[in-house]
């Protein structure tokens, strides 16, 4: 600017007039032009700032926008659950004697009817060999017996022998055949003691670690078990729901509308399932009902006693939705902002539930509207607005 007044000759030589007129000091050469820089500059400075203060552009702002979506989204409930076997079998011995040998590895996954324990049975096997021949005694007495009393009962034909003689033969013949039914009892159960010296898998699953090795002792009176074996496909998640969505969940489940997703805290791997059962009863203290949901686990993401994230989707609904962002608050409630013609206007909405950073609108937006997501804290209502790309990752 001051450069400008110094290229211009004409200009000067018509406010120098001016300049003696308004300074009655009488100043040399030098001052004098100073002060006439000065009171230029301070004109052009003030006719400068006049004229900022003219018509101005409009304000436009730079928005971010998404379509509000009228789609299908489930009624979900989220909670806490714990993972829990089907079944859960706790290996322990039925006989007193010494562990022989361990046919697994600790933690690994097994078939029912695997071998896993080989426990010493050669006193079973003894008591074995002398029931047998206590058995073959009984059985070589019931062929004497048998033989008198077909020797009695001719010769009592005869008249060589007394009926006394025939009665105490049939005796002899019933005792012999009851010892033999006492005898071949004892040997069943000596048979199926031996059984227990093979301990075998009940259920298939994975099983723990063996709490004893080859050359221990174990008996049927002892508390700790030998190894646990878990279940693993299928398994139990259960969890608690507020007994509001009771009603709405028996008639999901009555449909088969309904389901649960199981998610391992911290990751995205999640398994998904079924209701399994409803507990009858509505815990008074809290107000809230144990759900059980049976999952398939086929890859063993979810392992007993683990918690999880369920979520229990009771069924699913049409409605409106739009990205969580987009909603404002204000004293009088929600509210988003819609882009029509370029500008932003206020639109009240009523949130229905919040999931996963998206909001169900409940009222006020019929879908398919453009909504702002980013840049409302420069809006106001008819303010005019552009439209601007998506950050990476948004």
């Amino acid at each position: 600017m001051v450069k400008n007044v110094l290229k211009n000759p004409d200009f000067l030589s018509r406010n120098w007039a001016l300049l003696k007129k308004q300074n009655r000091v009488v100043l040399g050469g030098g001052g004098a032009f100073v002060l006439l820089i000065a009171i230029l500059l301070t004109r052009a400075w003030i006719g400068g700032d006049a004229s900022a203060k003219g018509p101005q552009r409009a304000r436009i702002v730079s928005v971010e926008i998404v379509k509000a979506e009228k789609k299908q989204v489930p009624v979900d409930v989220d909670s806490i659950g714990m993972v829990t076997p089907i079944s859960s079998v706790a290996l322990k011995s039925r006989v007193e004697t010494t562990i022989v040998d361990v046919h697994f590895k600790d933690g690994a996954r097994v078939n029912e009817g695997d071998l896993l324990f080989t426990l010493d049975g050669r006193q079973i096997d003894a008591q074995i060999a002398q029931a047998e021949g206590n058995l073959a005694k009984s059985r070589s007495q019931l062929e004497l017996a048998q033989r008198d009393h077909k020797r009695y009962s001719d010769l009592i034909t005869k008249g060589a022998t007394t009926q006394v003689s025939v009665d105490n033969a049939k005796t002899a013949m019933d005792t012999a055949n009851a010892q033999i039914i006492a005898d071949q009892a004892t040997l069943d159960n000596l048979k199926v003691q031996k059984s227990y010296t093979l301990i075998t898998a009940p259920i298939s699953g994975r099983i723990s670690a063996a709490s004893v090795k080859i050359g221990n002792f174990v008996r049927p009176a002892d508390t700790s078990p030998l190894a646990t074996i878990n279940q693993m496909a299928p398994v139990y998640v259960t969890f608690t729901v507020p007994q509001r969505v009771l009603s709405d969940l028996r008639d999901g489940m009555k449909d088969d509308l309904s389901s649960v997703v199981a998610t391992i805290p911290g990751s995205t791997k999640s398994e998904t399932g079924k209701i399994a059962m409803v507990e009858n009863t509505v815990d008074p203290t809290t107000g809230m009902v144990t759900v059980r949901g049976i999952m398939g686990n086929d890859n063993e993401l979810l392992w007993p006693g683990i918690l999880v994230n369920t979520k229990l989707i009771v069924r699913n609904e049409q409605a409106v939705v739009v990205p969580s962002v987009a909603v404002q608050r204000s004293q009088s409630g929600s509210f988003v902002f819609v882009v029509k013609d370029g500008k932003a206007v206020v639109q009240p909405v009523t949130v229905n539930r919040t999931s996963s950073g998206i909001s169900v609108i409940g009222s006020g937006l019929s879908g398919d509207e453009d909504i702002v997501t980013d840049g409302q804290l420069l809006l106001s209502n008819g303010t005019s607005v552009e439209t601007r790309a998506r950050k990476a990752g948004a």
